[in-house]
This record gives structure tokens, C-alpha cells and sequence, in this order.
């Protein structure tokens, strides 16, 4: 499919869901493109974490790596890198032998972090709910097939 059909598709889809009521009525193409850029970012179970974990402060890469649980290496560089992009996190190298480099907060981030704490708040609070909808769910998939 070319790029024009593909763009002509996205806004054909826009205009149809700017029409049904609910909160995507509200937004424009532009905007609710954008919308669903940043809520990927920091909906994502490793930027919450971070951007959590740096609520305590200024922190070195391996001090994340370690005080966030199953995170590669990978994911922590590749998530920071995006953070930083948005200008969520910042990050501060010192000329320093061996080189210490750090990551905080920005202004941004720190007016999202009630809202990533109050969403990991939720979900704690919520576990063993959730987890027995989930069980029941599996269960009961299992036992149709």
C-alpha cells in the first residue's frame, strides 16, 4: 500500500472515531496521534518503573539496573534513551575516572510521577483481584478447548 493510501486510511479511521463518543471525540488527528505516542511511552511497564524508581533522586545506571527487577540492559538504555527523549529524564556524565553517569527527573517527569505512583498504587491494591479474574479466565479458556 502506498504512503498516500496509508495516510488517506489513517485519517478515514480518525474521522470514524471522532464521531463515536468517548474521550477520542475530543482529540484531533494530530493530537490523538500524539496521545497515543506518549501513553505507549509511558505506559510501558519499564518507563513507569523508572520514572518510579527516580522518584528517590538523582541515580547511577547500575543502581536502576539493580533496584529494578528483570530489566535488561537493553531495556534500561532503550528506555532511558526514550524518556530522555520526550524530556522526561535527564542525564548528567562526570568527567570522572571511572565515569559516573546519572539519571533524574526533569520538570516533566516529575509532574507525571503522582501519576505513575498512583497507577502502580492501583495495581498493588488490586492484585489478588486481578490475578483471580486472570486465573478464572485461564481456566476457562483451558477448559474449552
Amino acid at each position: 500500500m502506498s504512503t498516500s493510501k496509508i495516510g488517506a486510511a489513517r485519517r478515514d479511521v480518525r474521522a470514524s472515531v471522532r464521531g463515536v463518543p468517548g474521550p477520542c471525540a475530543h482529540w484531533d488527528g494530530q493530537d490523538a496521534d500524539f496521545i497515543r505516542e506518549i501513553l505507549d511511552l509511558v505506559g510501558d511497564k519499564w518507563s513507569v518503573l523508572i520514572i518510579g524508581t527516580l522518584a528517590d533522586g538523582s541515580t547511577r545506571y547500575s543502581d536502576l539496573a539493580a533496584r529494578i527487577p528483570g530489566i535488561s540492559q537493553r531495556m534500561l538504555t532503550l528506555t532511558l534513551k526514550h524518556l530522555r527523549r520526550s524530556g522526561l529524564v535527564n542525564r548528567t556524565a562526570y568527567a570522572e575516572v571511572p565515569p559516573r553517569v546519572e539519571y533524574s527527573l526533569t520538570g516533566l517527569g516529575s509532574s507525571l510521577l503522582s501519576t505513575v505512583l498512583e497507577l502502580a498504587a492501583w495495581s498493588a491494591d488490586h492484585h489478588s483481584e486481578i490475578r483471580g479474574h486472570q486465573n478464572a479466565f485461564d481456566d476457562s479458556a483451558a477448559a474449552n478447548t
